[in-house]
């Protein structure tokens, strides 16, 4: 069965105090492209989330969204340049001395002043922070890929039912074209008549004749490459492999068969179909592009 390159999937892991939540959005793509938005602080868990994805999906655009919290007691720290509020204050009391104001600088307000405290990040433990980030993308991507096999589903039976039609209309058309040797012939026959005057037809030229239109217009070619083009298609619906370049290839074969057929029709029902089975064809197309 087909699987669509369209779907989402969502998990959250949380282990040890970190929390790693991944969110997996993916659209049709020819290959497999992945984009990331993650804090700068783990970066380095890319090429884990690219093995991952990488092992799991072969086509599709997905966008990777990645949402990290380190709750753990030693998280972060405070560091306090103890230089430069001691220059703060050494300037605080020479202005106090200097105005004769009072000095009334507590340690509140010291911690306050610009720079002179800061916020430091621990640095991160990246076995343990990699570990997580790939349970919960194995989690997401699993929920990613039961949408696509929902949604292939949908397609299975759409591109099934489609190919039935393309079979109809080839079928139509090799039904019409010994008709349109024949009306040639009999066509052809009426008018040396009526230009002979009642003279006997010469039979063997007019069997040569009609040869060289049934040779110029058949179609039979065309016909049995369209047979073999529909029933490759199928199997390549059933097949459990990703079949989506595959399948586009056979499409652009039928379209070709089609324009064959066209260019060498004489005949405004053939004509017809011609037209009917490249728009049908063309249908196909438009959602092979889903396929993954």
């Amino acid at each position: 069965m087909v699987n669509s390159m369209t779907g989402f999937g969502r998990a959250c892991v949380e282990k040890d105090g970190r929390e790693i939540t991944v969110e997996l959005k993916s659209v049709n793509h020819r290959y497999l492209d992945l984009g990331f938005r993650m804090p700068r602080a783990i970066g380095f868990v890319e090429d884990t989330i690219r093995g991952v994805l990488g092992g799991e999906l072969s086509r599709g655009h997905v966008d990777v969204f990645v949402f990290y919290k380190n709750n753990r007691d030693d998280a972060r720290r405070v560091n306090v340049d103890t230089h430069l509020l001691g220059e703060y204050l050494k300037a605080a009391r020479a202005a106090a001395e200097e105005f004769s104001l009072r000095d009334d600088v507590g340690l509140s307000a010291a911690l306050r002043l610009p720079d002179v405290t800061e916020i430091v990040e621990a640095d991160e433990d990246r076995d343990a922070v990699c570990a997580i980030t790939a349970e919960a993308c194995r989690l997401a991507c699993a929920e990613l890929k039961a949408m696509r096999a929902r949604e292939g589903a949908k397609l299975y039976d759409d591109l099934y039912g489609k190919s039935r039609t393309v079979e109809d209309i080839k079928d139509r058309m090799a039904r019409r074209a010994p008709e349109v040797v024949e009306e040639y012939r009999v066509k052809l026959t009426e008018r040396i008549e009526k230009m002979l005057g009642g003279v006997e037809v010469d039979r063997a030229r007019l069997a040569t004749e009609v040869a060289l239109f049934a040779d110029k217009a058949g179609i039979d070619e065309e016909i049995v490459r369209l047979t073999s083009h529909v029933t490759q298609f199928r199997a390549m619906l059933d097949s459990a492999e990703p079949s989506g370049r595959k399948l586009d290839f056979i499409v652009q074969e039928m379209n070709r068969e089609f324009n064959t057929i066209g260019s060498k029709a004489n005949d405004g029902d053939i004509v017809n179909l011609v037209i009917a089975g490249k728009g049908e064809v063309e249908k196909i197309r438009e959602q092979v592009q889903n396929i993954e």
